[in-house]
């Protein structure tokens, strides 16, 4: 029987199996990688606040969902991105880039929502407060537990919303790789037995 396998109909099925599977098993792998960065972020939430860092971090030391304060010296730069307030209308966050020293990392602070992205935010800098979440611009930033005049207060930070992608729809990707790789080897088995009967000779 192995001898009257399609040799080339096979191997594109093996090959196509083995990608299948590795997909699957890597989305069950960046399940678990994500299962356990949202329970640390979790773990952050509850530890005492920090002082904005004061020189550049690794990636794997940013005080993510820490509670933290800083200094704002003055205002350097202002952007506007989609975000909700409070009661979770949506809008526009404004975000503020800060210097700290003439050393330091510098610092975003995400100060407050407007249903204006063209909104020119009235706030000289100075102390403030907030929870620090991930940015794809920065890295990190703060998001203030107030706001200045003109801006109502962003939706407070949850870690179950960091990312789109959840480990459970990590897990559902999974089982589709895996499903599709049980799908193409029954249908490859199927093929090759109705070749065998067709080929079988009529006594």
């Amino acid at each position: 029987m192995i001898r009257r396998l399609p040799l080339i109909s096979t191997l594109v099925v093996v090959a196509a199996v083995a990608l299948l599977v590795r997909l699957g098993v890597w989305q069950l792998s960046q399940a678990e990688r994500k299962q356990a960065l949202l329970a640390r972020y979790a773990a952050a939430e509850k530890l005492p606040p920090v002082t904005w860092p004061t020189v550049p971090l690794k990636d794997g030391e940013l005080p993510l969902f820490r509670h933290a304060t800083a200094v704002c010296l003055r205002v350097v730069g202002q952007t506007a991105h989609g975000g909700e307030n409070q009661s979770g209308e949506p809008g526009y966050v404004h975000i503020l880039d800060c210097a700290t020293g003439a050393e330091g990392p510098g610092l975003s602070v995400e100060v407050g929502w407007a249903k204006n992205p063209d909104v020119r935010v009235q706030w000289p800098g100075g102390l403030v407060s907030g929870i620090i979440v991930p940015d794809r611009r920065t890295r990190m930033r703060l998001v203030a537990a107030s706001a200045p005049a003109g801006l109502e207060p962003s939706k407070t930070p949850d870690v179950s919303t960091v990312s789109p992608i959840t480990p459970t729809i990590h897990r559902g990707y999974a089982a589709t790789w895996f499903a599709l790789a049980l799908a193409a080897l029954v249908i490859y088995w199927l093929a090759v037995v109705r070749r065998l009967r067709e080929a079988k000779p009529v006594q």
